[in-house]
């Protein structure tokens, strides 16, 4: 009965990391949203202005201080520095594609 008892509170227990983890996860989607909103903002002022759509020094900036924040945070720095580097990876995809339409004179902002 005391195994069965344990188990119960286990799958409880688990239940309300699971629906925090849930929710956290929901609330990155949306910072990444609101996140990828700027840098859209960014990548057609870079357009208009003929600006590159990578900063290398802008990103190098970005990783120390990210990796300081993840060290501050107890996670690891080489997985805040990987994450970082996905997210502009894409950035810089969207910047090359907003430069590229607005070259041919259209500025696409879906």
């Amino acid at each position: 009965m005391n195994e069965e008892k344990d188990m119960a509170d286990a799958r409880t227990i688990l239940a309300d990391y699971r629906a925090s983890i849930d929710n956290i996860d929901a609330a990155l989607i949306h910072m990444l949203a609101e996140r990828f909103r700027c840098t859209k903002a960014v990548g057609v002022l870079k357009a208009t202005h003929g600006l590159p759509p990578a900063d290398p020094a802008r990103e190098q900036q970005q990783i120390a201080r990210l990796r300081q924040l993840a060290k501050d945070a107890h996670l690891d720095p080489d997985f805040a520095e990987k994450f970082l580097n996905f997210v502009v990876r894409e950035v810089i995809r969207h910047h090359e594609q907003i430069a590229a339409s607005t070259s041919n004179g259209v500025t696409k902002t879906n």
